[in-house]
């Protein structure tokens, strides 16, 4: 047994049988402490005076029973497992007594199956500690920054809308909200390291935090980047002074390492209700403003005006290269190798598609694929990218090699189209692949956005034998609840995660968490973004089934996947 000590509670048994415990369990190398407790008031004081791993109880003696102990856990919100050790053989007696919150029922003198039933209860209670635990980091990782602990863009979306809908109440109220950037933060980066820029954002956020209080939220959302809504104005030139106030922040220079540092604020304005009702909008509108000044105005604020021709040929222009892209055959894909963590060997692969611009090169997804969701273009992306990943996967299938399944990934805009059924079922009857040999990965987030849509439509593709991947698991928090409701195949561990494993101990275990819990509910565990051997060696010991990344190779065009998987055939990681 793990538990190579012990302290127990023993209630209702004589000192001759709780030495005969003790000299039980000793010989199976565990140290007992306990104490013995015969009355009601003893209990009561045994459990307000100390903490126990485990309850040892016979059903009744004298002035009490189970039932009344257990009573008094649950009123203390005690969880201490209990276990009754009894010669009480009546089923309806003991069956109460399970009823009423008792772990388990041990018939007296079997202690090899006592010492048992207490392991086990520990581990169950030490999978739900551990299980709290990275339920409360994921919490904290989702809406919480972690360099300066202000609330991320969703959550600060929360409490900003609820000052909202106050807002909403008054008529002549207005509130603001403000997007702010640090002027040169990049160039102190690149010159004084990520450490230097790093101390100089909390700086910054300690000085905005002056600001906050019940009517005004401070936010961060990446990099130089902060947020502030400012509700239970009357006028604009509220606003307007609020961002004053805000610049004057920065005329003291910060001193960082014996350094002095001047920075400048960029402030984008937007208010409510003339520039947007919803936080989102007006967040989005005060951010435009910058996009178009910044490069003009320094160390000042700017609000934002509804006349946005310059923006609307910008987006003009990127829809007519994103639609000549495709009508030019210009995207083309990339496979990564998913590994099997148990032979070694090349699985499946990943379709990753790539633009390949006449002008800029070689463009990855981070370089455009945001801007095609914008303009509608990746509903079209989507499509051509999965009826060539599925004819390049009948074209192995039909030859006898190449991976066994198929990875293509779905953006949020594509899961929201009806017309997806219909592709993925058109792309299997052209090519002729069987649907087994399809995955669908699926964005977390994108997931959590409509549970209820999400399972109708992943229910539907399921059906037709397709698989379902959830990408970038443990990222997100409101996925733990409903994980077990969604149609999943698999579960992919996000890369912030895995990148993580040497270096946070509270990474490991969630991870650790989520590969126990997918296996629990019979899912397949991926694990994407493996760079170093010590990730690898982590994710093989708590049994992951598959990975990827770079340490098995980067994404290789289709011709070039073949012999990785032949030299892959050894079944080793070298």
């Amino acid at each position: 047994m793990p538990y190579g000590k012990l302290k127990l509670l023993v209630i209702g048994h004589s000192k001759t049988d709780a030495a005969q415990l003790s000299d039980d369990f000793s010989r199976q190398g565990i140290q007992l402490t306990y104490q013995l407790a015969n009355n009601l008031t003893d209990i009561h004081s045994s459990l307000d005076a100390s903490c126990w791993d485990a309850i040892i109880s016979e059903y009744a003696m004298p002035g009490v029973n189970t039932l009344q102990i257990l009573a008094f856990l649950e009123s203390r919100h005690l969880t201490t497992p209990l276990i009754l050790y009894t010669s009480v053989t009546d089923e309806q007696t003991i069956l109460q007594a399970l009823r009423n919150g008792a772990s388990d029922c041990v018939t007296k003198g079997h202690s090899m199956r006592l010492m048992l039933a207490i392991n086990r209860e520990l581990e169950h209670l030490d999978l739900k500690r551990r299980k709290r635990q990275a339920d409360s980091h994921i919490y904290r990782m989702t809406y919480y920054d972690e360099l300066t602990h202000l609330p991320k863009y969703n959550l600060f979306c929360e409490k900003a809308t609820a000052l909202l809908s106050d807002s909403n109440e008054a008529s002549d109220v207005i509130a603001a909200a403000c997007f702010i950037e640090i002027n040169r933060l990049s160039q102190i980066n690149n010159k004084y390291g990520h450490h230097i820029g790093n101390i100089l954002v909390q700086e910054l956020a300690n000085r905005l935090s002056v600001f906050s209080d019940k009517t005004c939220i401070l936010g961060r959302i990446e990099a130089g980047n902060f947020m502030f809504f400012k509700s239970g104005m009357t006028h604009a030139a509220e606003a307007q002074f609020f961002a004053n106030q805000l610049l004057k922040l920065v005329a003291t220079p910060f001193i960082i390492n014996h350094l002095e540092f001047y920075v400048a604020l960029n402030i984008g304005i937007s208010l409510f209700p003339q520039d947007g009702d919803e936080i989102e909008v007006l967040l989005a509108n005060a951010e435009n403003v910058l996009t178009y000044t910044k490069k003009t105005w320094l160390n000042t604020y700017t609000f934002y005006i509804k006349e946005a021709g310059e923006a609307s040929l910008q987006k003009s222009r990127i829809e007519q290269a994103l639609q000549q892209g495709m009508d030019d055959k210009e995207f083309i894909l990339h496979y990564q190798p998913v590994i099997d963590l148990e032979t070694g060997k090349i699985t499946g692969a990943e379709a990753l598609v790539r633009w390949q611009h006449p002008e800029l090169g070689l463009l990855s997804p981070d370089q455009f694929v945001s801007l095609a969701a914008e303009s509608g273009a990746i509903i079209k992306i989507g499509k051509r990218v999965l009826h060539e990943t599925c004819r390049q996967a009948k074209f192995w299938q039909d030859n006898g090699h190449g991976p066994s399944f198929i990875t293509v990934n779905i953006s949020a805009i594509e899961l929201d189209q009806i017309q997806l059924i219909h592709h993925v079922a058109e792309a299997l009857q052209v090519t002729g692949l069987e649907p087994a040999r399809l995955e669908l990965e699926i964005n977390e987030s994108t997931l959590m956005q409509d549970v209820d849509s999400s399972i109708r439509i992943l229910n539907e593709l399921r059906e037709m034998g397709v698989r379902i991947v959830m990408d970038n698991f443990g990222v997100g928090y409101s996925s733990l609840h409903y994980l077990r409701h969604l149609p999943i195949d698999t579960i992919k561990i996000g890369q912030s995660l895995v990148q993580n494993i040497a270096s946070k101990s509270d990474t490991s275990v969630i991870i650790t968490a989520i590969i126990t819990l997918g296996r629990d509910l019979g899912m397949q565990i991926r694990a994407e973004g493996i760079q170093t051997q010590i990730q690898l060696d982590f994710l093989q010991k708590n049994l992951c089934h598959h990975a990827q990344g770079f340490l098995f190779g980067a994404p290789v065009p289709a011709e070039n996947l073949l012999p990785l998987v032949e030299q892959r055939k050894t079944g080793t990681f070298a």
